[in-house]
């Protein structure tokens, strides 16, 4: 299974400008950013619902969009499945009716055999008769997804499928989803402002921010070393300063008015450093642990406590004016003794390198 994409879109003053590609039959792919970044847009470019300005599109050597060659093929010709938000389902049919609906082109025995495969598979068996809003908000995703699978798509695209949704539901249908992915044959791209969900489910990454692709990571790697601004900060990164490099392996942060070293690689174009929150050893002012001495050393005063759920929140003024949080086990900070001022030191193989420029906020 291969997946290419390499489309514009122009609306107004916004610009979707993406490449990427999945390159297996089993890879999950998120497209990942805030709302209104593009990612939705993009889905409907692949299933045909919007057409590109420019660009290329390539299913499985089958091109469904070229600009150039004026190829577009119609949504029901690309073999393309889609999981919308709200999933889409029909009100005024019953749960056979809409999964009878995405099977086109067979006859009417082919029909009712892929309705009965698919009601079995997804569990939904006696509530064929059913209308939607009969259902629960699980058996609504189960019967967008037989609907999907009934069509027998090459493809599947999935656009924020539990953003509607309490936690326990939402966790439920998390793994009935997962299991889903991992049966599927094709490949999938799965759209997402959750940084916690594409974690667990998906296997690559392709951050979007402003329209814009970034280039594809595993997943491990966006959060490991994110090499850019806007995926740093999309991973959850909750520390970053304004930085120039400093001589070989060095940063000078201006925000945070120290000069750290790190292990990474500096790219090219380096303006930003970011720490994550629960990486920082920590000391009170004037102790004497070695973890806070030497190297990449920060000495700050304690702005704000804020006691979380299951840990301590500490906002820190730092030497440069800017702030850092930092976030602990709720024992670790207690054992402090509730100190003004803290050191906090950083390996250098946590500080990362990041490439910002003017817009690389998402």
């Amino acid at each position: 299974m291969s997946l290419s994409v390499d489309v514009k879109k122009r609306l107004g003053a916004f610009t979707l400008d993406v490449s990427f590609e999945v390159e297996r039959a089993d890879e999950t792919l998120a497209l990942l950013g805030p709302s209104g970044c593009g990612k939705s847009m993009t889905l409907k470019c692949i299933a045909g619902i919007v057409c590109p300005d420019e660009g290329r599109i390539v299913l499985n050597d089958r091109v469904l969009f070229d600009s150039e060659k004026r190829v577009n093929l119609r949504p029901q010709e690309r073999r393309v499945g889609y999981l919308f938000q709200n999933y889409a389902l029909f009100p005024n049919m019953t749960v056979e009716q809409n999964i009878a609906a995405g099977v086109l082109g067979v006859d009417k025995a082919e029909r009712a055999r892929r309705v009965a495969e698919q009601v079995e598979a997804f569990r939904i068996g006696g509530l064929e008769k059913k209308r939607p809003a009969q259902l629960s908000g699980g058996q609504q995703q189960r019967v967008a997804l037989a609907r999907i699978m009934a069509s027998r798509p090459e493809l599947l695209l999935l656009d924020e499928p539990f953003s509607a949704l309490d936690g326990f539901l939402r966790w439920q249908l998390e793994l009935e989803l997962t299991d889903t992915l991992r049966q599927f044959p094709g490949g999938s791209v799965y759209v997402s402002h959750n940084r916690d969900e594409v974690y667990r489910m998906c296997d690559t990454v392709c951050v979007v921010s402003q329209g814009r692709s970034e280039e594809k990571l595993s997943v491990p790697e966006l959060f490991e070393t994110p090499s850019t601004l806007a995926a740093a900060l999309i991973s959850g990164c909750k520390n970053v300063s304004a930085a120039e490099p400093a001589g070989a392996g060095a940063l000078r942060c201006a925000d945070w008015g120290v000069e750290l070293r790190t292990s990474l690689p500096v790219p090219a174009g380096c303006d930003h450093a970011g720490i994550r929150a629960h990486y920082f050893e920590v000391e009170a002012a004037g102790g004497s642990a070695a973890g806070a001495q030497g190297e990449n050393r920060i000495p700050c005063t304690v702005e704000r406590v804020i006691d979380n759920t299951f840990s301590t929140i500490v906002m820190l003024g730092t030497p440069g004016g800017g702030q850092i949080r930092y976030e602990c086990d709720k024992g670790k900070w207690a054992s402090l003794g509730d100190p003004s001022r803290v050191a906090l030191r950083i390996a250098p193989e946590f500080v990362m390198p990041l490439v910002g420029g003017a817009d690389g906020r998402p």
